[in-house]
């Protein structure tokens, strides 16, 4: 998959305008300025967020129909680089790498939603490849780092793996990265268990592959950014 490839269009989610964060008085809800004026925002990503969502960040929203209960959705916040905060379109955009390569192939037929065991995974490619899709907007020592918070749920998926590959099945660990860093490591210190579950998971057989995107604020479209590599200390390299 060549860098710079347009994976999503976020015009497609409303109206694209500029704001600044305020607060979040829960996980869902954020409190924004929005041309001179307050207004709530949706927020899909359920992480603490806390290095990203601060007071006074400039963030880019998309406005809502007058239907739902939030003005405005939060797509991406700057930092430098602009990152995307808005985990309902990760699996858009990592059907849209999929279908040019990502994963080294292009694959003839890819399922979404896939029921296993108690789960569901996020693709079934070609029949034979079940795909665990996660998102990392967290930078640690130069590192791109998954969960910022703990996720029992993230733990349940790699075990679901992991019997699918001691099933004879083939399986694999999907790191959509959304900031520009060189390498990927599953964030120990804020959940052990996910962490040691990774490393189970690599060790039974399960594949990794990982890629990075990066956001166009000129036109709004996410691009590809390059290969997500796994770091020393995971890949043992």
């Amino acid at each position: 998959m060549s860098e710079s490839l347009k994976l999503f269009d976020l015009n497609k989610l409303g109206e694209l305008t500029f704001a600044e964060f305020i607060s979040r008085p829960n996980r869902f809800v954020g409190e924004i300025q929005v041309n001179g004026r307050t207004a709530s925002c949706h927020i899909a990503d359920t992480g603490r967020l806390k290095e990203i969502l601060m007071k006074g960040r400039r963030i880019l929203v998309a406005k809502n129909p007058a239907r739902l209960k939030t003005d405005y959705r939060l797509l991406a916040c700057e930092m430098g680089e602009w990152v995307l905060i808005n985990t309902a379109i990760h699996t858009h955009i990592a059907r849209a790498a999929i279908h040019n390569g990502v994963l080294g192939f292009i694959p003839k037929t890819l399922q979404p939603e896939v029921k296993t065991g108690n789960s569901r995974l996020d693709f079934l490619v070609d029949n034979r490849l079940f795909i665990e899709l996660k998102g990392t907007n967290l930078i640690l020592d130069s590192q791109c780092r998954f969960p910022d918070a703990p996720t029992t749920r993230g733990r349940r998926h790699l075990e679901e793996l992991i019997q699918l590959k001691k099933g004879g099945k083939d399986a694999m660990i999907l790191i959509l990265g959304l900031r520009n860093c060189p390498c990927f490591v599953p964030n120990r210190d804020m959940d052990p268990a996910f962490s040691t579950t990774f490393q189970k998971a690599l060790a039974n057989g399960v594949q990794y592959q990982g890629f990075r995107v990066k956001l166009d604020i000129d036109t709004g479209y996410v691009l590809s950014n390059g290969k997500l590599p796994l770091c020393r200390e995971v890949s043992g390299e």
